[in-house]
């Protein structure tokens, strides 16, 4: 008799882009054994070439999958493929400049998706993601759930972290989020902000180790916000932690897990905001967004992710063609 996992449609992942977020996410995902396949493409064959042989080298540590570069071929029929590529900045470039020339690179990878006719889910990882992530929705022309970006997901995790070594309480009994751009406008939402189910506010009265709250939380807020540019700084790029919080979407959608996650999402009114992508909580599954929690914010959090929409919508705007 055949078994109900034998039945269901093969976990195809494709993932664009072979540079070091792509890679450290096939490294990441070939552990977790989700997928039964990995396709790298990359306009670089020989880094395709390295990057899958390097992998596959380890296939005798970690679960069976098939990993293998690929072509467009590909997209038609993966459940997940993930967009990671993108132009470095380069000196003497504007941010605009930069904007501009991934756009092109992402939206014509979007619609090359599109065309093959791929019924699964995009997620792009690329940067400025919630821009990009946009640009990608209107090149494809999919219903807007299907198209979701990386966003404020791994500064979710930040926040979670930097919060556990404050209260010297495990990171998993942390839930925190922060929602906005996932750049300078982002925000943390404290009013969502639980530890063990204690609102964050009432727990810190009755943890008592720091006098000054307001202070503290100022300080935990700025002090994820400048995270990756700590990062960058020391070592050039982020990659280990996004690879993971790039697992963790994609163990929502193959196993339509239902996870509450803070992806980039294009709103249609919900939190007042339209026609711009940014993150919110939103609940993943296997066909991208299944819904947005517009959940009551605070005043000042509200305020907050509008002028986040506010930075998005320029930039957008800046672009032109979209």
């Amino acid at each position: 008799m055949e078994s109900i996992r034998e039945s269901e449609p093969k976990r195809k992942v494709v993932v664009v882009g072979a540079g070091s977020v792509g890679a450290t996410y096939c490294y990441s995902l070939a552990q977790s054994g989700l997928a039964d396949e990995i396709v790298l493409i990359d306009r670089n064959e020989d880094l395709v070439k390295g990057q899958v042989l390097d992998l596959v080298h380890g296939q005798p540590f970690f679960p069976m999958v098939d990993i293998r570069g690929g072509s467009e071929d590909d997209y038609a029929d993966a459940q997940l493929v993930v967009i990671t590529a993108g132009a470095a900045q380069k000196p003497g470039e504007t941010r605009l400049q930069l904007l501009k020339k991934n756009a092109d690179i992402v939206g014509g990878i979007a619609g090359t998706i599109a065309s093959q006719g791929c019924k699964g889910v995009m997620l792009i990882v690329s940067n400025p993601v919630d821009v990009l992530t946009y640009v990608a929705l209107k090149r494809s022309g999919w219903e807007r759930g299907r198209v979701i970006g990386s966003g404020t997901v791994l500064d979710s995790a930040r926040f979670r972290h930097i919060l556990g070594k404050h209260c010297d309480v495990d990171v998993h009994n942390v839930h925190a989020y922060f929602l906005g751009e996932h750049g300078d406008s982002e925000f943390a939402a404290w009013s969502m902000t639980h530890i063990a189910g204690i609102p964050v506010g009432e727990y810190c009265q009755v943890c008592g180790k720091c006098p000054g709250w307001k202070q503290e939380r100022d300080l935990i807020e700025k002090q994820v916000r400048e995270s990756a540019y700590h990062i960058i700084n020391s070592k050039g790029s982020t990659y280990f932690a996004v690879g993971l919080a790039l697992v963790k979407i994609t163990t929502s959608i193959l196993r339509r897990q239902k996870s509450v996650l803070t992806v980039s999402s294009y709103l249609d009114g919900e939190f007042g905001i339209k026609d711009v992508c940014l993150s919110v909580p939103c609940i993943v599954s296997d066909q991208g967004i299944e819904k947005i929690i517009d959940h009551k914010l605070a005043e000042e959090e509200l305020i907050s992710l509008k002028h986040s929409a506010s930075v998005l919508r320029k930039a957008i705007d800046s672009l032109e063609s979209y």
